[in-house]
């Protein structure tokens, strides 16, 4: 579970309630029923013109991937591709296919197979580097369906204020009456912006920021595995998938290598 979701979402939510309050108002007076069909009514609306509906039930399933926290440690990727260059330089290729077998990653995996089954070098970079250009189309449309959403909360906000403004201004002859309608009609537009910059637009960025960090360590995989392939040394290989990593991990990696030694 990714904690840092739960605590903005939480902490947002209750800054809100309390700048309310703080402001002498009324929490009731933010919960309206006709409000809430036009926004988030509308949304779903505008969702189902958009998408078919086997891309907008894929679209909403991708929400939670914000909650998990299945993080990959990339010091971790280069450790395992170190053991692996290590493994075929004593033992051969060959060796590998065993050592696949046990593997959880099914990317890494397939890299290896093609490996022992003797493909070209170039051929398996074409193969890997065009599964990694899927994933990431696809992880762009499903940053994208929530940039939709961001985008058409506010507009659903905005065009319930004006269905307020329009009943009020139908009701002037009882001026005693605008204050209250007013304050409905802008509650629409309340709803649109916190659902944008509260949920969708964070939910985007993040996807954004695990789909960066997926790529980048299959990346890390397609270096490593075509430098095993091609027999270099694993003490290279490792300096070389360095290069992936930022400063202050590569020295993390680097104590960490100090210390098993």
């Amino acid at each position: 579970m990714d904690i840092s979701t739960i605590i903005g979402l939480v902490s947002g939510t209750i800054f809100v309630i309390i700048s309310i309050i703080w402001g002498e108002g009324r929490v009731p007076l933010f919960l309206n029923w006709p409000s809430v069909m036009i926004v988030f009514g509308g949304i779903i609306a505008a969702l189902f013109v958009s998408y078919p509906i086997p891309k907008l039930i894929e679209g909403f399933k991708t929400g939670k991937h914000v909650f998990s926290k299945q993080e990959i440690d990339p010091t971790d990727v280069i450790s395992k591709i170190n053991e692996l260059a290590l493994s075929a330089r004593k033992e051969g290729l060959l060796a590998l296919e065993e050592i696949a077998q046990g593997m959880e990653d099914p990317f890494l995996q397939k890299g290896i197979l093609l490996i022992v089954d003797g493909t070209d070098a170039e051929l398996l970079r074409s193969i890997l580097e065009t599964e990694i250009a899927f994933v990431e189309n696809r992880h762009k449309d499903n940053q994208k369906f929530w940039e939709s959403i961001a985008e058409l909360g506010p507009a659903w906000g905005m065009i319930g204020t004006l269905i307020g403004l329009i009943i009020m201004l139908d009701n002037l002859s009882d001026p005693s009456t605008l204050g209250p309608k007013m304050a409905v009609a802008l509650i629409t537009t309340f709803y649109g912006s916190m659902i944008a910059n509260l949920v969708a637009t964070p939910i985007s960025t993040k996807l954004k920021l695990k789909s960066s960090e997926e790529i980048l360590h299959k990346q890390v995989m397609v270096e490593g595995l075509l430098s095993i392939q091609a027999g270099e040394n694993p003490r290279v290989i490792e300096e070389k998938l360095k290069a992936f990593l930022s400063p202050g991990t590569r020295k993390v990696f680097d104590d960490k290598s100090k210390t098993e030694e």
